[in-house]
């Protein structure tokens, strides 16, 4: 693994949605909880509660929680166009969300970087960080390609594959 780069990864998924509906998806807190979360919290850059369905700005922070885990994530969005690119504060890194239209699909590219080098950081943000995506973005394939959810919510089956 001399070679290997532990500061940051990219996946990279085609999903047949429009764009918009996409860019919704990681933006409103509706959306967000339909593939990725079970609670969304964001508030705007002067901290007040932003409702719903409507979506995270520049400067927006949020606060995250999933199915099963008590482990709570906190960031900030630090940058957004508002169509086709998103750019948060995650697990001591940042995650890039590139969409593009083509052949009749939106790509999702992710692109987690700037992660510290220490062992911990090597194990749980880019190995565990790199696999939690790969299972959320075909989530959202499925989410918004033919509504299943294939999250797991059972609390008697901790430690599994999609949760």
């Amino acid at each position: 693994m001399k070679n290997f780069d532990w500061t940051s990864f990219t996946q990279t998924i085609a999903i047949k949605a429009p764009l918009a509906r996409l860019y919704d998806a990681w933006t409103t807190q509706t959306e967000i909880e339909k593939w990725f979360l079970e609670k969304a919290v964001f508030h705007d850059s002067h901290g007040k509660h932003i409702p719903a369905g409507k979506h995270v700005e520049n400067g927006s922070t949020y606060e995250w929680s999933w199915h099963l885990w008590d482990d709570k994530a906190k960031g900030e969005f630090r940058e957004l166009n508002g169509k086709d690119f998103i750019r948060f504060t995650f697990e001591k890194s940042i995650v890039e969300v590139k969409l593009r239209e083509e052949k009749g699909y939106t790509f999702v590219e992710l692109t987690q970087k700037d992660i510290p080098t220490d062992e911990q950081s090597k194990q749980y943000i880019r190995l565990g960080c790199a696999s939690g995506w790969a299972f959320y973005l075909v989530n959202l394939k499925s989410v918004y390609e033919g509504g299943l959810d294939l999250r797991n919510r059972d609390t008697a089956l901790k430690a599994m594959l999609n949760n």
